[in-house]
């Protein structure tokens, strides 16, 4: 081998060893009489030290002809640093070279590959091969690397088989858009990448494997975000003969076992909250809970004063932000035009200080006197020093609006600390929700259909399947999701197993009996020989590893990950295919 260490593993206790180490050079320094060089692999920095009147002029020479990104190997004598650093693991030590061989001579990189780099995240991902030689991008595949490592041995543990599904399937309607992928073998035919093995873990489920899971590509041809992905990556698993509860207690095992054994923390039994009661108190369904805020309904306190933003409006609702009553009159006009943004769509801010003086003022005063302010801050439970904050509009957009000024507001408070974590679950999520949008499987007098909340796979509670017939919106399901800081790391479902009311389900997506047989007849053909009840979910391991590495771009967990175009910059891709393939496919593109 080109090396009997690494450039991370040499301490005081190999002093006087001949040893060879190989790796990038970080660095030369050259004072004349001394010369340095720091040479870097991926477990480490080692610093090489010659003294030049007493080294051989070959080797003084070989030396100075390094540049950063050379690959060298050295052959020298483990020493004690006369001048330690702190900073290194190798810090007591140095290697006093008797041959350094240069294996690969390196153009100077276009920016500089180090944890601090001028390199902006274009050039970055273009070169993304250099980026991988710094420090903060490795730890973070060695965190990825050892999260799949811990969920392995949990799921081992517990008689889970890991189970690989196909890649190429066919497409479904329902869900994202696919990514579809032309059969040369087939013309005018094409499969779809997964979104995710659905079908194919309850099929597994049918045929006897009783506890499956799979770290596993996804595919899904969306608009892309910080946690975003056109590929990424799933920790997917089923379960047969278990019911929500078993599901829950497993996986919140996972996620205990997660904390522990790769962050060191303790973390408590997860809380769990309806879908209701988090639209209800935080606006949105993955809450937060790392801070209180809580929505507070103000109707009923509000109306009738002649105010006509509240006494039109369908829903007043608002949130007690503890000791910011000192906010400036510019830090509210910056919290209003934050919430007026088009993509937040509220139309303006009310609110009201509760001073440490005991006197409350808000911006409406000329609707409100101080005994009817009082009201708010009984409503509120404010103390003295707190800044209450509300939003008047329709209903689902007030809620929307105030749970985007919760969460700015708690990043302004310093309360989302990345280093404190709160998960929970979310419980009896919709089955079903209502599009207004016309399309071919549209009903009623208005057009519009019925969709899945989660997928048409999710089993509805069993003391609601009677509404199906009779109120469709009013059914929950089966469902279930893991928030933590307010970030949905996985979600799942008990499923259906049974062929009748999977058939129910897709009618009422808008499915006819012949639809519905082509897309899933595989699926419902194999209920018919005996399917057991069955559960899962999957995690998000991309956006769980940024979560364990306190970031909020998952690309930053993926080696070779994609834009916010989904372009890969490094290999140019996607790119133009040759006309003789197209011909192949039987593929024309459009002029």
């Amino acid at each position: 081998m080109l090396r009997s260490h690494t450039c991370g593993e040499l301490r005081i206790s190999n002093a006087g060893q001949t040893v060879t180490l190989s790796g990038w050079v970080q660095g030369v320094r050259d004072k004349g009489s001394l010369l340095w060089i720091d040479l870097r692999d991926r477990y480490g920095i080692t610093q090489i030290t010659i003294e030049t009147d007493k080294a051989s002029k070959e080797l003084v020479d070989v030396a100075r002809t390094l540049g950063r990104e050379f690959v060298i190997s050295v052959t020298g004598t483990v020493a004690e640093r006369y001048s330690k650093s702190d900073k290194l693991e190798t810090g007591d030590v140095e290697i006093n070279p008797e041959k350094i061989v240069v294996i690969n001579a390196a153009i100077t990189p276009p920016f500089t590959i180090e944890d601090e780099t001028d390199g902006g995240d274009d050039i970055r991902m273009k070169y993304r091969y250099l980026d991988l030689r710094r420090n903060s991008v490795r730890k973070n595949l060695e965190l990825r690397h050892r999260i799949a490592i811990e969920v392995r041995n949990y799921l081992d543990k517990l008689n889970f088989l890991e189970v690989e599904t196909p890649v190429l399937i066919k497409s479904t309607p329902e869900g994202a858009r696919d990514f579809v992928v032309p059969s040369r073998m087939n013309p005018g035919e094409f499969y779809a990448l997964p979104q995710s093995p659905q079908t194919f873990k309850q099929l597994l489920m049918v045929g006897g494997f009783d506890r499956y899971y799979q770290i596993v590509k996804c595919f899904r041809d969306e608009d892309l975000r910080a946690d975003r992905q056109p590929e990424f990556t799933q920790i997917d698993c089923e379960m047969a003969f278990v019911e929500q509860e078993d599901i829950l207690n497993t996986f919140e095992g996972l996620i205990r076992h997660l904390f522990k054994s790769v962050k060191g923390l303790d973390i408590p039994t997860l809380s769990r909250m309806t879908y209701a009661d988090a639209m209800k108190f935080y606006g949105n369904d993955k809450p937060d809970i790392r801070f209180e805020m809580k929505f507070v309904e103000m109707n009923d306190i509000v109306k009738g004063k002649d105010f006509k933003v509240f006494d039109d409006a369908e829903l007043v609702v608002g949130i007690c932000a503890n000791g910011a009553a000192e906010y400036t009159r510019k830090q509210m006009d910056e919290l209003t035009e934050f919430i007026k943004r088009p993509q937040i769509g509220a139309t303006g801010l009310i609110y009201a200080r509760y001073n440490l003086d005991g006197t409350i003022k808000s911006s409406v005063d000329k609707f409100y006197n101080e005994e009817e302010l009082k009201k708010w801050v009984a409503a509120f439970d404010a103390k003295p020093g707190d800044l209450m904050m509300l939003i008047a509009g329709e209903e689902n957009k007030a809620r929307k609006a105030l749970s985007e000024l919760r969460l700015e507001m708690g990043n302004r408070l310093g309360l989302r600390d990345k280093n404190k974590f709160a998960c929970h679950w979310i419980i009896d999520f919709p089955l079903l929700e209502f599009s207004e949008e016309v399309d071919s499987t549209s009903v009623g007098e208005k057009g519009g259909r019925w969709h899945a909340k989660h997928h048409p796979f999710t089993s509805p509670k069993l003391e609601d399947v009677a509404l199906l017939e009779t109120d469709p919106g009013a059914v929950r399901a089966n469902a279930y999701d893991l928030v933590i800081n307010g970030v949905e790391i996985g979600g799942g479902s008990i499923r259906i197993h049974d062929k009748n009311l999977q058939a129910k389900m897709f009618g009422l997506l808008g499915f006819s009996k012949e639809a519905a047989q082509a897309q899933f007849g595989f699926l419902m053909n194999a209920f018919e020989f005996g399917a057991p009840p069955h559960g899962g979910l999957a995690f998000g391991f991309d956006r769980l590893c940024s979560l364990f590495g306190g970031a909020d771009v998952i690309r930053d967990f993926i080696a070779f990950p994609k834009n916010n175009s989904g372009r890969d910059v490094m290999i140019d891709s996607p790119s133009p295919i040759a006309q003789a393939q197209l011909d192949e496919l039987m593929i024309e593109l459009k002029k």
